[in-house]
């Protein structure tokens, strides 16, 4: 019998919070705020100049030790701890509490050379050799049994250190493998998720190009192959990756957890990175926690920020998070790699605890002179503690410390929920669609920016979570959806909920089968959908013109049954046929409409439903975010403006008091309580 090795089957809408020691149990009601110190680099005389740095900037987290391997065992079964006893001592007496990682995301060169088993392959079958960082095999029991060992060792040493607050596992998972030990592993995931070969053939689709399987020891990893592979065979391996990375989390997890119990854990997750289910990573941790690196550059950097940090407090139950790494000025890993200009970084960190985060940290503490991050800002730059970047975070650091009481511990609430599932992505992104224009994350950001631009605070949901508690469910795009996901959006829409979904959903089942009709029948009658014809992706740069406005990426050829149509193709093949339709509470939208035609379409549809702006008639670029009953108001644009604020509030930054509007200088930020 097929088991739901993957079933969404009972989550609630706000993750409850788990019985474990949260965010709270570090930050003891202030904003813990640092970054990454990694002291192995530096000559000790210089650990005692960054404790007097740290103190100055108000810093009183620290994370040490994500990629000292090699330094605390340089040679197999080796302990070398002195030095990080000294900085753990260090720390403590400076008031300065630690997150300890386990250094596991990167092997020393000894464990290659010795076992090369524990190496991952790429699919080309060739070895990813160690001279950078994760490079291992998540399959590989020898890694395993080292990484295991070492945070044993590490956890009974400096488990009851006054220092310690909070353990973090590993760094940025994010290793695939598709070698031999990968295989076996493999193969014992597809057994406990099907059961049969039979039922994995049918699940596959098999008998497609004369894919069958006889034996369990036929399947592979999805290696190169001549053409196309098989969509579901990869989709499974994106599922298998996913979890394999999380046994080895929590295999580290558990340990930590039974020599401190009272100790929250986390690890860093990457802003929609494509290799984890974060809603199931989120469950097995008790903090969450983020790395988020907008472009200086990039226009919709803020709303890139804010749509990360949405999805990170959703991940946390609505509870708050923490931003685990940011970059105090430029990276070193883009192309062309622009500084923050004066008060970006202020900005963007106040609107992360906005946006309900109760930690404040960086990459890192201060900018290596060697290696490959050395162009990688630190919140101590190269040109040291004059420099401007310092400057910044001591600003930054005493107002956060100001601000810290009034805020921690206070929650965001939203009346709008996107649904985004991972396995939806990874399925949607398969070699034989329809449309490589069609980018997941890129429409995904185009609904959420919508929604931003129309000053409307959202939240994250899996689209099997309990919707009840929104006013507005939107679904930007779900090709895959299982008859759980379809059932629950059904449920939502005749309990008196809202939806509005867009184009390409809900035409898959689980196994990436293609549902009859085009789209599931279920959600064709809730939409007043009769046919769907016929898809009409669009090229790059395309449009199709719809009454009022343009479409971009998609359209599609629709026959109504007993929908509203809200707008009408007027051209080319589509021409007089729906674009836009609506049967009571549910909308369907077959393209993707031109940004300010998205916006003012979502904007109108939440109206209608009881979700409004916390403030009316604020300027663009003016984010407000009301958190708890504390105001934040932030000014994402060059210019000088001024904002509508009734009644008098006290500004937490300043001390000043706002009585009926604001102004608000260039990157400016207000923090304000009645």
């Amino acid at each position: 019998m097929r088991t739901t090795h993957d079933s969404r089957d009972a989550v609630a809408a706000e993750r409850p919070l788990p019985q474990r020691p949260g965010l709270s149990a570090a930050t003891r009601g202030r904003i813990l705020f640092g970054g990454d110190y990694n002291p192995e680099q530096w000559p000790e005389e210089v650990w005692h100049e960054d404790v007097r740095l740290m103190k100055e900037a108000g810093v009183n987290s620290v994370t040490l030790g994500v990629f000292s391997w090699a330094k605390l065992e340089p040679r197999p079964g080796a302990r070398e701890f002195g030095w990080l006893d000294t900085v753990m001592d260090l720390m403590h007496a400076s008031g300065i509490g630690v997150v300890l990682a386990t250094p596991t995301s990167s092997p020393p060169p000894w464990m290659g050379r010795l076992h090369p088993e524990t190496l991952p392959r790429d699919e080309n079958g060739q070895t990813e050799w160690w001279g950078s960082r994760q490079h291992f095999s998540h399959s590989s029991a020898t890694y395993r049994r080292y990484a295991a060992a070492l945070t044993e060792d590490l956890a009974a040493r400096y488990g009851s250190h006054p220092a310690l607050t909070m353990w973090h596992i590993n760094n940025e998972y994010c290793t695939y493998d598709w070698g031999d030990e990968a295989a076996t592993a493999f193969r014992t995931w597809l057994q406990n998720r099907y059961g049969t070969l039979d039922a994995l053939n049918e699940a596959w689709g098999t008998t497609f190009w004369s894919q069958g399987y006889d034996g369990w020891h036929e399947i592979l990893p999805p290696r190169r192959a001549h053409y196309m592979k098989n969509p579901t065979h990869v989709l499974d391996f994106r599922r298998f990756t996913s979890d394999m990375l999380l046994e080895c989390y929590v295999i580290e997890r558990d340990i930590v957890r039974r020599h401190t119990p009272h100790i929250p854990v986390t690890t860093n997750f990457m802003p929609m990175w494509v290799g984890q289910d974060a809603w199931r990573w989120a469950e097995e941790e008790d903090v969450v926690s983020v790395d988020l690196y907008p472009d200086p550059r990039d226009p919709f950097g803020a709303q890139n920020g804010a749509l990360v940090q949405d999805m990170t407090r959703s991940q946390a139950g609505g509870g708050p998070w923490m931003l685990m790494e940011q970059a105090a000025g430029a990276v070193n890993w883009r192309g062309v790699n622009h500084p923050k200009p004066p008060g970006l970084n202020r900005l963007w960190s106040l609107q992360a605890v906005a946006r309900g985060a109760d930690a404040v940290c960086y990459f890192q503490w201060r900018q290596s002179r060697q290696g490959a991050e050395k162009f990688h800002s630190g919140m101590v730059g190269h040109a040291g503690e004059q420099g401007r970047m310092f400057q910044e975070v001591k600003r930054l650091g005493a107002e956060l410390d100001r601000i810290g009481g009034e805020v921690t511990e206070r929650h965001l609430t939203a009346d709008i929920a996107l649904l985004h599932d991972w396995n939806s992505w990874w399925a949607g992104a398969q070699d034989g669609r329809l449309s490589s224009e069609v980018d997941y994350p890129h429409v995904l950001r185009a609904w959420h920016r919508a929604l931003w631009e129309a000053h409307l605070t959202t939240a994250f949901a899996h689209p099997e979570h309990d919707l009840s508690a929104y006013r507005l469910v939107v679904v930007p795009q779900l090709y895959l959806l299982t008859d759980a996901a379809i059932e629950n959006l059904l449920a939502y829409v005749h309990g008196g909920g809202t939806l509005v979904c867009g184009f390409l959903t809900g035409v898959a089942d689980e196994d990436d089968r293609v549902r009859p009709g085009g789209m599931d029948a279920r959600l064709r009658e809730m939409f007043g959908i009769r046919t769907l014809h016929e898809w009409w992706p669009l090229d790059a740069g395309e449009r199709v013109e719809c009454e009022g406005f343009s479409g971009t990426l998609w359209s599609e050829e629709l026959q109504t049954a007993d929908a509203d149509v809200i707008a009408r193709y007027e051209d080319g093949e589509l021409d007089g046929l729906p674009a836009v339709l609506r049967k009571g509470r549910a909308w369907y939208v077959s393209t993707l409409p031109e940004p300010a035609a998205l916006r003012d379409l979502l904007a109108g549809v939440a109206d209608g439903a009881g979700a409004r702006p916390v403030l009316d008639g604020l300027p663009e670029r003016v984010e407000a975010v009301r958190r708890g009953e504390v105001l934040f108001v932030l000014n994402h644009g060059r210019d000088e403006v001024t904002v509508d604020i009734p009644g008098t509030h006290r500004d937490l930054l300043t001390g000043t008091t706002v009585t009926d509007s604001l102004t608000l200088g260039r990157y400016g930020v207000a923090v304000l309580k009645p």
